[in-house]
């Protein structure tokens, strides 16, 4: 039996947990490749056409550090019956990885400001969040990966879940790069990474914010 179906099996009587994944930035210049009026990629052609899964886009946006969240995630889960997995942070609200999307809706969603005070990018995430709140019960535990150096992501997700959102430990420091690379190290290894209470990263960051700007 190999090391991963071995962790396969262990998980499955392990507690549950979904995860969210931060997006990748479109606005950069993988992004413009697919946004672009004269973008001539493959994947560009589809997302004109029949379009493609969002999950794909986003790791063509973001070849390292989306890479690495989505396989981890997908590796890690272990979610309710009926309940998927694994979740996109959009512009227009909670998205799944498979959600096929054509070019339209790649620059709808991206032209959303992600702003934890924008009530166009608030109000739909709001609405998904609870409905998966719902679904999930009060023993999923829910995983972020994404930033806590903004209130982007952890506000409104700390606002519906509290001390259920985790975030992990080893991501405190790193940049995205070192992220995406741990994550697949990760992946490969069958070695998931240890959690911490995201709410009490944030009150610690704000603490250290204030005590350096007295």
């Amino acid at each position: 039996m190999t090391m991963k179906k071995q962790f396969l099996e262990h998980i499955g009587n392990l507690h549950r947990s979904i995860f969210l994944l931060s997006p990748a930035n479109a606005s950069g210049i993988r992004g413009q490749r697919l946004l672009g009026a004269d973008a001539k990629s493959q994947l560009a052609e589809r997302l004109r056409q029949s379009g493609a899964p969002l999950g794909e886009v986003y790791q063509f946006i973001s070849s390292l550090y989306f890479r690495g969240k989505l396989e981890y995630a997908e590796q890690f889960k272990n979610p309710p019956p009926e309940v998927p997995g694994v979740h996109i942070i959009t512009g227009a609200g909670l998205m799944l990885p498979e959600t096929v999307v054509t070019l339209d809706d790649l620059r709808r969603i991206s032209a959303t400001p992600i702003d934890a005070d924008n009530s166009y990018y608030r109000l739909p995430l709001d609405r998904d969040l609870l409905e998966l709140r719902e679904r999930v019960g009060s023993e999923t535990d829910v995983i972020m990966l994404g930033s806590i150096a903004t209130s982007k992501y952890v506000k409104p997700l700390l606002a519906v879940f509290g001390e259920r959102l985790l975030f992990p430990e080893a991501f405190l420091g790193r940049g995205d790069m070192s992220r995406g690379s741990l994550l697949l190290q990760c992946c490969s290894t069958a070695s998931p990474l240890r959690y911490l209470r995201a709410g009490g990263l944030v009150i610690g960051r704000k603490r250290a914010l204030e005590e350096f700007s007295a």
